[in-house]
């Protein structure tokens, strides 16, 4: 996936690269959000309900394998999982592979929605945290900008717990989606990626009585009884529903549909480079499967393809 060549988009994806950096700092090798993740490999088994929404290839073959990166929030790779504040939203990123060469990502995180709309105003909301220390008098610069952005407030004041294990817990794409049948019936949707276990969280006291990579290692223990199961599912838009903002959640009763089972067998090891090589897409590209007018997901892309060159060029792969 090459960087763009519009001037204007190169500039605001180095403007969003330089706001995490000044936020979290620069760790070489690693991600400048969710910077520290685990990587496990395993396979997807669509439903037959998948191939009647889309001609996507995944949603149509019998299986196709996947990776699938869990992360912490932070951009720093030794942030602890059970850091209220930096740690949370957690990640969930599928990579399937469709082929040589051939492949189509998720990214969606512990979160149903997103704090604003569009990416200047990202980088307006993480400068705000980066100047609001615990030295800064009131009104701190994030208070000022929640104050002025609802949403943004609505995402910050959403309760995050800290789950029992990464496979405990629900995960939500950004962005929403357009699905193209057979017949080429177009409808929005958008991912969810749930839990097979089903959701499990510890109270503030459990979280902090646990050790600081109590969630990888978790994963460790819990591959060693099985493979681990995530559902892959669909909420459906209905007409009228906001497509191109990602602020907005659509009402809770729209329908929503099962495409399949993730199952998880392996961790990929730290240093295998295949893993860490990896820059996911927010965009699917590919037949089936094609992006809403959401005014995040170019510029998201364009940060990770440019944030992605930098991380395997400063770690050699």
């Amino acid at each position: 996936m090459p960087l763009p060549t519009d001037e204007k988009r190169l500039a605001l994806a180095k403007e969003v690269t330089k706001a995490f950096d000044d936020l979290h700092g620069v760790f070489p090798g690693h991600r400048p959000a969710h910077a520290k993740g685990k990587i496990l490999a395993g396979s997807f088994t669509p439903t037959a309900e998948a191939a009647k929404l889309s001609v996507a290839a995944h949603f149509n073959a019998a299986s196709t394998p996947v990776f699938l990166r869990f992360s912490d929030f932070a951009g720093v790779p030794m942030v602890a999982d059970n850091d209220p504040n930096q740690s949370s939203p957690r990640g969930c990123a599928v990579r399937f592979q469709l082929g040589d060469h051939q492949h189509t990502d998720i990214v969606a995180h512990s979160t149903d929605g997103f704090p604003v709309r569009t990416a200047p105003e990202f980088v307006e909301f993480l400068t705000a945290l980066r100047l609001s220390g615990p030295d800064v008098p009131s009104p701190k610069p994030i208070e000022v900008f929640l104050g002025s952005h609802p949403k943004a407030l609505a995402f910050v004041t959403t309760p995050k717990p800290i789950p029992t294990s990464f496979a405990r817990e629900s995960y939500f794409s950004v962005s929403a989606f357009q699905f193209i049948d057979a017949a080429g019936v177009r409808r929005f949707v958008r991912y969810r990626i749930l839990p097979d276990a089903g959701n499990d969280y510890l109270s503030a006291e459990q979280a902090a009585a646990k050790g600081p990579n109590f969630l990888m290692e978790e994963l460790d223990s819990r591959l060693a009884s099985g493979p681990i199961k995530m559902q892959l599912w669909v909420q459906m838009g209905a007409e009228g529903d906001v497509t191109d903002d990602a602020t907005v959640q659509w009402p809770a009763d729209r329908p929503q549909v099962l495409l399949g089972v993730i199952a998880l067998t392996t961790t990929v090891p730290a240093d295998d480079k295949e893993g860490r090589r990896i820059i996911f897409d927010p965009i699917p590209r590919l037949a089936g499967i094609e992006p809403s007018a959401d005014p995040l997901l170019e510029p998201r892309a364009d940060v990770y393809v440019m944030t992605g060159k930098r991380r395997r060029e400063q770690d050699g792969v």
